[in-house]
């Protein structure tokens, strides 16, 4: 008899916290393109292989034709490089590198961010209108992750998340 108790506020109690888990789900009421706030933009996370993702690399340190070199290594590895120079902003950066972006390039960006082991600071601009990311190398960049150090990046950050006041493409595709 008390076996039977103690399974039955066993089974009431697991009734009552699966209604509670489902009654907070966090997931539910996401914001999907038909609820878009007017005037936010439409952010693709889509996880790219390198063959789709376009980048421009630039240098921000004092090296010599270390933008060339890395965008080498990229190019080795698959990602269509468009260009490769000094940083346009004329920024000097201390940390490893930084990732600019804008709306159509989230999911690129969140990949490239595993070549730096997740040390890339990201500079997420709502107004940019392409699909590259540019890639700022600072002075404390050493080299870019090996295959095996990437995947597990990737493993490590998770999928894309949207950035502020953007809202998921769903026209995007790989």
């Amino acid at each position: 008899m008390r076996a039977l108790v103690v399974v039955g506020v066993l089974v009431l109690f697991a009734l009552v916290f699966i209604t509670v888990a489902v009654a907070r789900d966090s997931q539910r009421g996401g914001v999907t393109a038909e609820e878009c706030p007017a005037g936010w933009p439409l952010a693709d996370l889509t996880l790219r292989e390198p063959d789709k993702v376009k980048i421009n690399v630039y240098n921000a340190t004092a090296k010599p034709r270390l933008a060339s070199s890395v965008a080498d290594d990229f190019r080795n590895r698959k990602f269509q490089v468009e260009k490769a120079g000094n940083d346009p902003l004329k920024k000097s950066i201390d940390g490893i590198a930084v990732l600019r972006y804008g709306p159509r390039a989230v999911g690129g960006a969140h990949l490239l961010k595993a070549y730096f082991l997740n040390d890339a600071t990201a500079e997420f601009d709502p107004t940019r209108t392409d699909d590259v990311v540019d890639v700022v190398i600072g002075n404390s960049f050493q080299q870019l992750a090996t295959t095996t150090e990437v995947n597990q990046s990737l493993t490590d950050i998770g999928s894309a998340q949207l950035p502020p006041n953007t809202c998921p493409d769903p026209n995007a595709k790989d």
